[in-house]
């Protein structure tokens, strides 16, 4: 382990340390917010359709086959952070990991039910059959990625992906099983028939700068090796041009009818400090920041591109009902899944106002890294 590893890992942990105690501050607000929307704005109960059911199978199936491909190819999963057994959830450091991340998040984007809850957030944001939708991708949250992968083919809609490499703790770590081996390995198996658009490094700059030289090496010859279009540019505004040409000239030729974010990469947010008031879920409205600060999620928004937002894991499962990292994983359309949006009621609207206000005195005032964990 080389010296500026080290030195990173240090970093990390003392990072680590600094936000246990706004993760604990906003893990009471998220509790007794949730305690406040049971008593006093109970969702309407969200009843599966089959293409919401039928997503999650895919998903379901999906999971099942990473995590047998580690068994079969040695790749170890440590059952302390991976119970479940899905393959998805790599080391908390490594010398693919950028920040830290949240444990409990991680696993709770396994559950096979997130991908049919984002069907609903797809019909939700007018997304019909035969629709071309665009992903952004980070890999801290490999399990996203597949879940928006499979309600993309149940809608039956076209998906264009840009992935990056660099992932928070817990993420797509592992440097035996990154991103796009996951990826390659779900097209192998023909659960996903759709090639990445693009990729890039991530990290910072989305350039891998905070890689190590030997590790940023290996996994430019990896995208190489691969074939698909890579993304190199630290300049944002030249990054985002570069992306949003790729979206909007997907082979399919149609209009992008929503974006779905995961991660919080620079590419993806920007460098505007209104990514940390957004909503997890839909976004059809959302303020747009300076042309300098915009990333791709608001140059969609600037295009009136819903954007479906998925990071703020916590706050996605206070919002639909998603059980909280459950071992084991719930079966297809086995979760009670609610749409508190959908039961507009002055009770809700007043909680909701009170428990982002509270968050974002926490990250505001206490640590803006909070976000990025959770």
């Amino acid at each position: 382990m080389s010296i500026l590893f080290k030195k990173r890992v240090h970093i990390l942990q003392y990072q680590k340390q600094r936000l246990s105690r706004t993760v604990g501050a906003a893990g009471i607000v998220s509790l007794a917010s949730y305690i406040m929307v049971l008593i006093f704005s109970p969702g309407r109960p969200l009843p599966y359709s089959d293409t919401m059911t039928n997503a999650a199978q895919i998903m379901e199936k999906a999971v099942t086959i990473t995590g047998s491909y580690c068994d079969t190819s040695g790749i170890k999963i440590d059952g302390t952070i991976d119970p479940n057994h899905t393959g998805l959830i790599g080391p908390e450091y490594s010398e693919l990991m950028t920040t830290v991340g949240h444990l409990e998040a991680k696993r709770t984007t396994t559950i096979p039910d997130i991908a049919g809850l984002i069907v609903h957030l797809l019909d939700r944001a007018g997304v019909n059959a035969g629709d071309t939708v665009a992903i952004g991708c980070s890999a801290s949250f490999p399990a996203l990625m597949v879940a928006s992968l499979a309600a993309a083919q149940a809608v039956d809609v076209y998906p264009v992906i840009i992935i990056s490499l660099g992932a928070s703790s817990y993420g797509a770590t592992n440097t035996e099983f990154n991103m796009l081996d996951i990826y390659n390995l779900l097209l192998n198996e023909k659960v996903f028939n759709v090639q990445p658009a693009a990729v890039s490094l991530g990290g910072k700059k989305d350039t891998g700068q905070d890689f190590e030289s030997g590790v940023k090496e290996r996994l430019m010859q990896q995208i190489q090796l691969s074939g698909i279009p890579f993304i190199y540019e630290s300049d944002l505004r030249k990054n985002v041009s570069m992306r949003m040409k790729i979206y909007e000239g997907n082979s399919s030729g149609s209009r992008i009818s929503a974006f779905i974010n995961i991660g919080g990469s620079y590419a993806n947010f920007g460098t505007s400090q209104l990514a940390l008031t957004l909503k997890p879920g839909l976004n059809k409205k959302i303020p747009i920041p300076s042309k300098e600060e915009r990333g791709v999620l608001y140059e969609m928004a600037a295009r009136d591109v819903p954007v479906i937002h998925l990071l703020y894991i916590k706050g996605l499962a206070l919002e639909y009902g998603l059980p909280w990292d459950p071992v084991p994983l719930p079966k297809p359309a086995e979760t009670k899944l609610h749409d508190t949006k959908s039961y507009n009621t002055i009770q809700f609207w007043i909680i909701s106002i009170i428990y982002f206000m509270a968050l974002f005195i926490l990250v505001s005032r206490k640590e803006k890294m909070f976000y990025q964990c959770i």
